[in-house]
């Protein structure tokens, strides 16, 4: 273990989070999610600043070099902000994102061309297997989307049940939807689209049994209940 408090751990079967704690906003964190495969893929990037950290987690698990996917929701920095660094350490890999991302930002900011996912697809990486579901504005950005590992029933969730602290256990079964919401509440990230209910009915038509949250703890439990409870408080 370096002296960096970044640390990585199995979450779901061959599904790592890489989770570093900041001193921002009274406690913070960021989280990737490396899955371990043939095609190794990783889910977010970390901010651009983070790169030197997050790659040292990394490569305590794999070669860096062996990254073939590295897929992000949605154009933010913390989303995608070390994409080309990746890239550049990854000569075999290529960005993964939405149809729209591609379009409006990837295919311009990267240094090479999008895989950009259609809604329903699946992107087969041996033993897992990865469903993109478009989720435009929830809870942000237009070419928002989230994936879902088919196999070990592992939704990438991205903002959604954002939690503050600096998720200390790498997954939980305790409440999360209280602390995310307190947190949703302060600083209202939300885009308040009118088709909340909807989206997060495609997301819990999934049944997600891991829920790994780009911030805090992953959460592990009947995820359809959940997500539709979420649901719920974000249109009250």
């Amino acid at each position: 273990m370096s002296a960096s408090s970044t640390n990585i751990h199995e979450i779901a079967r061959g599904i790592y989070r890489i989770n570093t704690p900041v001193d921002i906003a009274g406690g913070f964190s960021f989280n990737q999610y490396l899955i371990l495969d043939d095609a190794p893929l990783l889910f977010h990037t970390g901010p651009r600043k983070l790169f030197p950290l997050v790659s040292e987690a990394l490569a305590r698990v794999m070669p860096l070099q062996r990254l073939r996917y590295i897929a992000f929701s949605h154009f933010e920095a913390d989303e995608c902000g070390a994409l080309n660094d990746w890239l550049a350490r990854a000569p075999e890999s290529v960005p993964v994102c939405s149809g729209i991302a591609a379009m409006v930002s990837v295919n311009d900011v990267a240094d090479r061309p999008a895989h950009a996912m259609a809604d329903g697809e699946i992107l087969e990486l041996g033993s897992h297997s990865m469903k993109w579901l478009d989720a435009p504005h929830l809870p942000h950005g237009w070419e928002n989307g989230f994936m879902t590992d088919t196999r070990t029933s592992t939704l990438m969730c991205g903002d959604l049940f954002t939690q503050p602290g600096h998720g200390a256990a790498p997954v939980t079964t305790d409440d999360i939807l209280a602390p995310s919401e307190a947190f949703r509440h302060a600083l209202d990230y939300i885009s308040h689209s009118t088709n909340t209910l909807q989206l997060i009915e495609k997301l819990a038509r999934e049944n997600p049994s891991t829920l790994a949250c780009m911030h805090g703890s992953a959460w592990q439990g009947d995820g359809a209940a959940l997500l539709r409870s979420l649901g719920e408080s974000l249109v009250h």
